[in-house]
């Protein structure tokens, strides 16, 4: 196996980005992933009960195609959320001149969209667009891609992990972006990831929700729960590996192999944290199952009064007890063992021991600063 941190296209997949014009500066802000073959698709969304337009088309398209996608189509700067039919109706004119362009069916295009909630879409600057991004199309074209789905972020996050499938060399790319309004399920962010793997849709799907619950799931920065978030796997067999189905040897392979990949770029949007000083890691041990250590961990996550004290390097441990009683679970505060590595450093690790069981869970989260509320004060 082989980690670059770096996005690399796998083979028949090309992209490009460029400036439309929905951002006030001069920033890349509408992007184009497409496969050469017709890919196989898996997806998850936010379980936000408002939705934005694109993923309401999404889910359209995925129920009508299963097994032949050709491209997802990004815009950031505006979220297309809360924007009634008009919303929907601009993401369909989208696809519509998208699907003329590159000559291929309206139900084979994904779309997604980031920015700010309650306003339509420049829809004339997209289509003008169109044509240029189309042409541009390349494998180095995911250079201006990744950073075209950028909102608050102060970086790309992309990751491209390469393992051998007996005779056949698998790549997985992934690029997100996140940094803002990062609460499971999921975290608010757009995630993309491409691969060649042949592989059944039944266990492609398993392993992108498996790998999701471990990583994106797994993620808090202020626990507010975008309309828009959504992760995209596209599989379009050019590795030429003998069909993958769930539960196989080569399947397991895959699979951790997509964890570890979602996990990296999870981490890598907590570290680019609106206004964030320091990366956290809080580990719950001892509970009596999974799901009481994670509601335990991202209750203390969530905390302002834990986040604010670990910004102020102050070792307050009330803030974290608070947290955990206030999780609701049943516990015995006897047994309550909390141990922190230095708060001095940027890198901070907590651990709390509930004495009930053998179960641990993992969440990641960072600082409240006033950087935070300067950052989105103003974000409009």
């Amino acid at each position: 196996m082989k980690v670059y941190r770096e996005a690399v296209l796998p083979k028949g997949f090309l992209a490009n980005g460029l400036f439309c014009g929905i951002k006030r500066e001069k920033k890349l802000d509408l992007a184009l992933f497409y496969s050469e073959f017709p890919a196989k698709v898996s997806a998850l969304f936010t379980t936000n009960k408002i939705q934005s337009a694109p993923i309401k088309i999404n889910k359209r398209h995925l129920k009508k195609n299963q097994d032949s996608f050709r491209a997802i189509i990004v815009n950031s700067g505006n979220a297309n959320a809360f924007t009634g039919k008009e919303g929907i109706t601009d993401a369909l004119e989208i696809i519509g001149e998208l699907s003329k362009r590159l000559k291929i069916k309206k139900e084979e295009i994904l779309v997604a969209s980031t920015g700010v909630i309650g306003k339509r879409l420049p829809i004339l600057k997209i289509k003008r667009s169109i044509p240029n991004l189309v042409s541009g199309l390349s494998s180095d074209g995911i250079i201006k891609a990744k950073e075209a789905i950028l909102t608050t972020d102060t970086f790309p996050k992309e990751l491209t992990i390469k393992f051998r499938l007996g005779k056949n060399t698998v790549t997985l790319c992934g690029i997100a972006k996140g940094a803002g309004m990062i609460f499971p399920n999921l975290a608010t962010m757009l995630c993309f990831i491409f691969t060649d793997i042949n592989i059944t849709r039944s266990a492609l799907d398993k392993a992108l929700k498996e790998a999701v619950d471990f990583s994106f799931n797994c993620i808090t920065v202020d626990g507010c729960m975008s309309t828009n978030d959504s992760v995209i796997i596209l599989a379009n067999g050019k590795a030429g590996n003998p069909l993958i189905k769930a539960n196989s040897l080569a399947f397991k392979i895959f699979r951790e192999n997509l964890k570890k990949l979602c996990l990296e770029l999870a981490k890598l949007i907590v570290k680019d944290a609106e206004g964030a000083t320091k990366f956290i890691k809080i580990k719950v041990n001892q509970a009596k199952n999974y799901s009481e250590a994670k509601k335990v961990a991202l209750s203390i996550a969530n905390s302002n009064l834990f986040k604010s004290a670990i910004y102020g390097e102050n070792p307050n441990f009330g803030r974290i007890v608070s947290a955990v009683g206030a999780s609701g679970i049943n516990l015995n505060e006897d047994k309550l063992k909390i141990r922190a590595s230095s708060l001095k450093r940027k890198e901070i690790e907590v651990e709390v021991f509930l004495n009930q069981g053998k179960s641990s869970a993992v969440v990641y989260t960072s600082d409240l600063t006033p950087e935070y509320i300067k950052i989105n004060a103003a974000y409009n």
